[in-house]
């Protein structure tokens, strides 16, 4: 699922040493985002070009890091689409030819249902914690910079991903992300916080895509309902369920 939550971590940091302890625990904090032991969330998706808009409406269950599961609800010529994330392994199901496909690491950077996002951005397969080295780069009055670089085996579109995160809130304002020219491609902003379930959360996201064969396109994700620490049955995250009609 996309990757956004509460930073609850040290205060303060140090104005001229930028510890990797430090970018360790938010970093955590990023890769729970929206997430807990067992979560439930409905979700709208909007695509957007200079020639056409869809919206995209889905339920997202998720247990903890490893297990995912979407289920599109409309519009009604997609709903039933479904795609299943169980650790390191991920399905997508097509009611229309009722076929389930496997997507190998190398699709995880493509494109999820035209849309702006990644399969890898909405089934969250990687960590940044395990999948990235990090740190603390750059501090200001208002913000920590987190530098990310992807490790030597790791799958990724991306040279580098930059978080800002609001000292304030301890929220994330943006993210974005450069090629392996050190171009920046895409960024993601975080909008419209509020207390959710308990927490305080950005429950708008907006992702716009930099490059030249992108002028006018972004998606936004909007979070409709969100239940952190449910009980979730792990027949949610199981073939049989992702093949499930409705």
């Amino acid at each position: 699922m996309i990757r956004f939550c509460v930073f609850s971590v040290l205060i303060c940091l140090s104005t001229s040493v930028f510890a990797k302890a430090d970018a360790l625990q938010l970093l955590k904090k990023i890769d729970e985002l929206y997430r807990s032991q067992g979560s439930k969330a409905l979700m709208q998706m909007q695509v957007i070009t200079p020639n056409w808009t869809r919206t995209i409406k889905m339920d997202i269950w998720t247990k903890g890091l490893d297990y995912t599961f979407v289920r599109i609800l409309e519009p009604r010529k997609d709903r039933g689409v479904s795609s299943l994330k169980r650790k390191n392994e991920m399905w997508n199901f097509f009611p229309k030819i009722n076929k389930v496909i496997k997507v190998p690491p190398s699709m995880m950077m493509g494109s999820w249902m035209g849309s702006d996002f990644t399969n890898d951005d909405l089934i969250k397969n990687s960590s940044f914690e395990k999948d990235y080295d990090y740190l603390i780069s750059k501090e200001t009055a208002g913000f920590y910079y987190i530098t990310l670089t992807p490790k030597k085996n790791t799958v990724s579109l991306w040279g580098k991903i930059v978080f800002d995160v609001n000292k304030k809130s301890l929220l994330p304002s943006k993210q974005s992300y450069y090629d392996e020219k050190g171009v920046k491609v895409r960024e993601l902003l975080f909008k419209d916080v509020q207390k959710i379930d308990g927490k305080n959360l950005p429950v708008t996201m907006e992702l716009i895509p930099l490059t030249k064969d992108k002028v006018g396109y972004k998606t936004v994700v909007k979070y409709l309902k969100l239940k952190f620490d449910i009980k979730i049955s792990d027949r949610i995250f199981s073939r049989t369920n992702l093949q499930k009609r409705q």
